[in-house]
């Protein structure tokens, strides 16, 4: 029974991935809420902040939560934006879940506790399937995006044929290509954070959307492979794109074109670096004696050759390991969903050649920067010489 003097007579539903989710007894997140019968004018009495802008959405007074005006929608051009809204008093509950994306989307409870699912929620949670409300859904691409997402975080469900050969139409009538780099992100981004973010790429290119969405990025089995594997250790977002990535010589113009974050953008550019040479990074400062050569074996002895001391700080400077040192060891551990890595080696070499004093090189060799570089430089292959020794 509603106890909140805010919410007295007002006709609230929770809705969407709240309702969902503890349908399939997953943990609780945020809570949407639409208001049927009411307008903005009301809700501002009763003490809702105004908070919306393509249509009116509130913040609860206390909970902060978020209530929306039950609203209708039109085509009104291409793309995600091409819309008008109506949010009248006489839009119904059920005209509001009719113009989500997916059934299990599309489930509300009131109140009381009671459960409205006119479109077949339910009966599609329990037979673990993906399927669009409408034929609505046509009209805004970023649905093809969240379909695959969805896909991927729920990867014990499928996805409808039906909702599939919508989204290949949608494809082929140029919707996808509204996209803007923004939405793009946003959703591949999430989606490769799921738990199995191999279903998000499988979707798209069944869809084939991922040309259009992604153009320049290449899939292969083990880019799969890969991402699956950084989701299974938790590692974070920077990493996972940048196995993304590695197969895709046009990685640069991909992050560029999507706007990612710097981090991003890095890991991606300097993961290929690190994964250059695997026998210089599976032997980590214990690398013999002419590591660039096909018959290097690692030795674990400290009598590293100089060549093989400086592949290892060769590979710390064009990572910039010495001013992003954490960086560096996060590009290791993204490296080693592919290769072999002696992570605690390079953390010896990095510690001892941060650990030189700097400044106590240069004056040694006052206005003389050709022989302090050179000296800096000498200190720091032997210090990855003497690291390896431990």
């Amino acid at each position: 029974m509603v106890t909140d003097p805010v919410l007295e007579g007002l006709q609230a539903y929770i809705v969407g991935g709240a309702v969902r989710d503890e349908l399939l007894g997953l943990p609780a997140g945020d809570r949407d809420w639409v208001v049927v019968g009411a307008t903005p004018e009301a809700m501002t009495r009763r003490g809702f902040v105004p908070v919306g802008g393509d249509f009116p959405v509130f913040l609860h007074p206390r909970t902060h939560e978020e209530y929306a005006l039950a609203r209708t929608e039109r085509k009104s051009g291409r793309g995600y934006k091409g819309f008008t809204f109506y949010t009248g008093s006489d839009v119904t509950l059920e005209e509001d879940l009719a113009r989500r994306d997916l059934t299990i989307n599309a489930i509300a409870r009131d109140a009381d506790g009671r459960l409205i699912d006119p479109l077949g929620g339910v009966r599609d949670l329990r037979a673990r399937i993906l399927r669009h409300v409408g034929e609505a859904f046509a009209e805004d691409p970023v649905r093809i995006l969240r379909l695959a997402r969805f896909a991927a975080r729920f990867d014990d469900f499928e996805v409808a044929p039906e909702t599939l050969a919508l989204c290949r139409a949608m494809v082929d009538a140029g919707e996808a290509d509204a996209l803007v780099p923004e939405r793009v992100w946003k959703e591949l981004s999430r989606g490769l954070m799921t738990a199995r973010p191999s279903r998000m790429l499988d979707v798209l290119a069944q869809a084939q959307a991922l040309p259009r969405i992604l153009p320049g990025l290449l899939v292969d089995e083990a880019v799969k492979a890969d991402v699956d594997e950084a989701a299974r250790r938790g590692l974070p977002l920077p990493g996972r794109y940048a196995l993304l990535c590695l197969a895709s010589p046009q990685r640069a113009d991909l992050s560029a074109r999507l706007r990612v974050p710097t981090e991003c953008a890095d890991h991606a550019r300097l993961l290929p670096i690190v994964l250059d040479d695997p026998r210089v990074l599976a032997a980590g400062p214990a690398i013999a004696d002419g590591a660039a050569s096909d018959d290097a074996a690692p030795t674990g002895g400290a009598a590293d050759a100089p060549d093989a001391a400086d592949a290892r700080l060769a590979l710390m400077e064009r990572c910039d390991a010495l001013r992003k040192p954490d960086r560096f060891l996060d590009l290791l551990h993204v490296a080693s969903v592919r290769q072999e890595v002696d992570l605690p080696a390079w953390q010896r070499a990095l510690a001892a050649i941060r650990g030189l004093d700097a400044g106590a090189i240069a004056r040694r060799y006052p206005g003389q920067p050709r022989q302090i570089q050179q000296a800096l430089r000498a200190a720091r292959l032997q210090a990855v010489r003497a690291a390896a020794a431990q």
